[in-house]
């Protein structure tokens, strides 16, 4: 098989990353210390943290989830 014969290699589009400036939207206590949910100001994009301890920064409880592509919010998609 000669290059002439396969199909090009599809490229994937550069994901246009940034640092994320989260803003934490809602907090609340539990046993395992105070869970975060957290968006990013810039991007929309969505996640769950908790803090432990109020001396050590949050770790991420969930994976960043993108805000969708029409601006509107993930929850409200899944109600229509």
């Amino acid at each position: 098989m000669t290059a002439a014969d396969t199909l090009p290699v599809p490229l994937v589009p550069p994901v246009d990353r940034h640092e994320h400036a989260w803003l934490v939207e809602s907090r609340h206590s539990t046993s395992e210390g105070v869970v975060l949910y957290v968006r990013c100001l810039d991007c929309g994009t969505r996640r769950v943290d908790v803090a432990a301890h109020p001396h050590l920064p949050p770790r991420a409880l969930s994976r960043p989830l993108a805000a969708a592509p029409d601006g509107s919010d993930a929850a409200d998609a899944d109600q229509r």
